[in-house]
């Protein structure tokens, strides 16, 4: 026994006794006197070379020593013993160790009655050192101790704590089994379920467990263990109720867990909201999306009473939260994946032209829209997951697979155009013009694994535009033709008119002075020549039109617009002065156009002749001609404020032989020239007007 602390003895101590570290000095000190075993210099020299062999070992040992076991062990050992040290010197090993006698009697007496050895690997033995059952596991080897006469008079013992490998391994088994349990759930509620289910099957670690997992201010119970009363456990917890726990506003507000224990008033608020009574020690650990600040639960797990609460069992919640959130987030994301999909699918499906998903190298058809499959002429149901040469053989032979092997295997999609494929439909084997793209499709890692082609079927539209193309040719021919009649018959023409007015020249000649010169006489010849210039200026309108086709493209060549505008100016000099027009010229820096000379000078003449012929009786003609320039055309704009016209009308204001206004002398060909000039050089005209207000012509010069 220890000694009393006024009593003093020599500490030198026997020889086997020197060194050995706390243990060896408190045996040293020990007041053997007192002890059944006596004074150490007269204890046996096999019990002597024991203890002296274990005191100057670093590895655990212990030696129980006569019939009733008493305790020898080294400094290795302390951690074993815990809270049993230092009364476990001298003590019996059955008194000391009696919470696992049961466990350990029937090895000792087999050892000291036959000096039979026990070896025993990862044993669980519950010892109780720290004040309360904990949960430890041992491997160890007890071998016989031998007295001087060689007869088994004790056991020693050499042992290694294994408690922190099994609870890893253990915990470890834990984690993994939730991973590979939920890697193929489709599911939160599969996913929880399974989690909870395997986190039971280690109740030594997790007593208890309740998996809630946020739905906008609420927290829903998707899966618990533990408690035979897990049906009456609430399934659905508001987390904006005045009575929600605090130590839960805690866990979703600062994301760290919070420790519930028996006597504390947190636990007692927290069984009150799930409906059961909760284990002696428990916690709430928040669930958060991996890589994210984001709550998406949390888990209320029971908490063993055989083991600490240490740094490892922490660190096992943190990777038990961590792996169930990793499975929860990858539930998550597979469903929001199999949404898309669907999504996707339903909008290929509806999509209004075909789509089909073709994988791998062989172009197995994954997905055919029922667009593709009227194009095709197949039904769904007997293509889906067919080789596409297979489920079309017709097309075998038309050079699809090689182009489809070559964004396969290049990467590089396919664009066509019109291009004419022979399906068999109905029955029959026709052509089929298609618009279609072959686009490589890639997976995560971005290698190639199939294609996507979407295709629109245009052989209506084909034939359409082959039916229109010879129309316009017979049009073309027949324009060509009218053109060729309209330029002779101009030129035929004039030879008649003109023996017409010498005729009349000659006519006037013979009559009698006297006769010219009656009022009569006179109107009738005004109307007969009236006529003639009349009948001349349509034959040269003629001439006009049918030159403008013929000369399109001659006398090319830089024109200055403003040098134009300048030269019809003077033209115009007489009239501009008759009606005390203003004319406000505004041009961009440049205004060169690449144009036919005379061609232009013809669109500016007429564009300022209808400006100053339409000019409105009630007000001061006032013309603004100015350009500007584009990256594609040169602009010229002739504004007036003159009669204008309904903008109904603008169809017939570039007809030919068509005039809104008729006060004023002309042929209604004029705006039919110039747009026809300007169309045929790549641009186009445009106009604005309104009644009383006046017109805007912009004429667009291809640059």
């Amino acid at each position: 026994m220890p000694l009393p602390k006024d009593k003093t003895v020599s500490v030198a101590g026997p020889a086997f006794l020197q060194g050995g570290g706390e243990m060896g000095s408190l045996m040293r000190s020990y007041d053997w006197e007192q002890h059944p075993l006596g004074n150490p210099e007269n204890w046996p020299i096999s019990l002597q070379l024991a203890i002296r062999t274990l005191l100057n070992s670093a590895f655990p040992m212990f030696l129980w020593w006569s019939k009733d076991l008493y305790m020898f062990h080294n400094d290795a050992y302390l951690p074993a013993l815990g809270n049993k040290h230092p009364e476990a010197l001298g003590a019996t090993a059955h008194t000391m160790w009696s919470e696992i006698w049961d466990t350990l009697n029937p090895i000792v007496e087999d050892i000291l009655q036959q000096g039979s050895q026990f070896y025993a690997e990862n044993l669980y033995l519950p010892l109780e050192r720290k004040g309360f059952s904990e949960e430890t596991y041992w491997t160890f080897s007890y071998s016989p101790a031998f007295d001087d006469a060689g007869e088994v008079y004790g056991i020693f013992c050499a042992c290694t704590e294994v408690t922190k490998t099994v609870l890893s391994q253990r915990r470890m088994r834990t984690l993994k089994d939730i991973s590979d349990a939920t890697v193929l759930e489709q599911t939160m509620e599969q996913a929880c379920q399974s989690a909870s289910s395997i986190l039971n099957n280690n109740a030594k670690d997790i007593p208890f467990n309740l998996i809630y997992l946020l739905e906008g201010n609420e927290a829903r119970l998707l899966a618990g263990a533990g408690t035979d009363k897990i049906i009456d456990v609430t399934t659905q917890i508001s987390l904006v109720d005045e009575k929600v726990s605090p130590a839960l506003l805690q866990v979703i507000r600062n994301r760290q867990p919070v420790i519930l224990d028996t006597d504390d008033a947190t636990q007692q608020s927290i069984q009150d909201i799930i409906g059961v009574a909760l284990p002696d020690r428990a916690v709430i650990l928040p669930i958060i999306r991996p890589g994210q600040d984001h709550l998406i639960g949390f888990c209320i797990a029971g908490i063993s009473t055989e083991l600490e609460y240490d740094d490892d069992y922490v660190g096992f919640h943190q990777l038990l939260i961590g792996q169930i959130a990793t499975s929860v987030t990858n539930v998550y994301v597979r469903q929001k994946a199999i949404k898309q999909q669907e999504y996707l699918k339903e909008i290929f499906q509806q999509a209004p032209v075909g789509i089909t998903i073709l994988s791998g190298p062989n172009y197995i058809i994954d997905l055919a829209n029922p667009g593709v499959c009227e194009i095709w002429g197949r039904k769904q149901e007997d293509i889906i997951g067919m080789p596409v040469l297979q489920a079309l053989p017709e097309v075998s032979d038309q050079a699809i697979k090689e182009l489809l092997d070559s964004v396969y295997y290049t990467g590089v999609p396919f664009v066509a155009d019109e291009l004419p494929v022979k399906l068999m439909r109905n029955g029959v084997l026709e052509t089929v013009y298609l618009n279609f793209v072959y686009h490589p499709m890639k997976d995560s890692q971005g290698v190639i694994n199939g294609i996507i082609a979407v295709a629109i079927d245009i052989t209506e539209q084909v034939a359409t535009r082959l039916k229109i193309e010879g129309m316009n040719k017979e049009l073309l021919a027949t324009n060509a033709d009218l053109d060729n009649f309209v330029y002779s018959a101009s030129h035929d023409l004039k030879a008649p008119i003109s023996n017409i007015e010498g005729l009349m020249r000659a006519f006037v000649d013979y009559l009698p002075e006297e006769t010219l010169q009656t009022e009569e006489i006179q109107r009738v010849m005004r109307l007969i020549q009236n006529s003639i210039d009349r009948f001349k200026r349509a034959i040269s309108d003629l001439t006009e039109v049918a030159k403008i086709q013929r000369e399109s493209g001659e006398d090319v060549a830089s024109v200055n617009l403003a040098d134009v505008v300048e030269d019809v100016k003077l033209d115009f000099e007489p009239l501009i002065r008759e009606k005390n027009a203003e004319i406000e010229v505004d041009f961009a820096p440049d205004t060169v156009v690449e144009f036919s000379a005379k061609n232009i000078r013809s669109v500016v003449y007429n564009l300022l002749s209808n400006a100053l012929k339409y000019s409105s009786p009630a007000r001061k003609p006032s013309i603004q001609i100015s350009t500007e320039s584009t990256p594609e055309f040169t602009i010229l704009t002739v504004k007036d404020n003159g009669l204008g016209f309904n903008p109904a009308d603008e169809h017939k204001i570039f007809s030919m032989f068509k005039r809104l206004h008729d006060h004023v002398e002309g042929s209604g060909i004029g705006l039919y020239i110039v747009k026809r000039i300007v169309e045929n050089a790549g641009g186009h005209i445009e106009l604005e007007s309104e009644p009383g207000t006046g017109s805007t012509f912009k004429v667009y010069f291809k640059r």
